[in-house]
């Protein structure tokens, strides 16, 4: 795929994860995890890709990111989700948040974001 860098959000011995982003926009997110044989990544696309701009992203995942950091491996296994952006969140963030609040028949109230199945909470 054309015009498409990684920006790296964190790395730690065994993992890595990265914004994938395409001229100014971000198409999506990668976590790699180094084991001692295989790499595996879990990829969050933000919208759908062709199938062959998808095995173009996944070829360059391994070029870019998973050769270079120079760990032996015998397989990149890869999940890929396309999903949407529901929010960061972080300690401060949720101690905020007043949503947890019960029903007056004591059930946990249900949260549904668009186009998902609602879930208890």
């Amino acid at each position: 795929m054309d015009d498409i860098r990684f920006d790296r959000q964190f790395r730690t011995p065994s993992s890595e994860g990265y914004f994938i982003v395409q001229n100014t926009t971000r198409l999506g997110v990668v976590d790699l995890h180094f084991t001692t044989t295989n790499v595996r990544a879990t990829m969050i696309l933000e919208r759908q890709l062709e199938r062959e701009d998808l095995v173009k992203l996944i070829e360059q995942i391994d070029e870019d990111l998973v050769l270079s950091a120079d760990v032996p491996r015998d397989d990149l296994l890869i999940s890929v989700y396309v999903g949407q952006d529901a929010g960061f969140f972080n300690d401060e963030t949720l101690s905020e948040e007043e949503e947890y609040s019960e029903d007056e028949d004591g059930e946990d109230d249900v949260i549904e974001l668009e186009g998902t199945r609602p879930s208890k909470r």
